[in-house]
């Protein structure tokens, strides 16, 4: 995976509202692809947040995938 590829998160991270199969956006890649900086964004622009994960925690987003919508839970 590369910088601006798409990420799927196969985890849930609730302490930032994130569920598995979120979709975001590598913004940098760690030690030739150990881990990466992956962007989490709303459809508005909001970043939800901006996380390091290990290669065993994203995988590539396919062409074979659907995207999905889904609304944030409320604070």
């Amino acid at each position: 995976m590369r910088e601006l590829e798409l990420a799927v998160l196969d985890h849930d991270v609730p302490e930032h509202g994130l569920c598995a199969g979120d979709v975001g956006t590598i913004v940098l890649v760690h030690r030739g692809g150990e881990a990466y900086e992956v962007e989490f964004v709303t459809r508005g622009g909001e970043t939800l947040a901006v996380l390091t994960l290990a290669r065993g925690e994203i995988r590539p987003f396919t062409d074979r995938e659907v995207l999905h919508a889904r609304e944030l839970a409320r604070n």
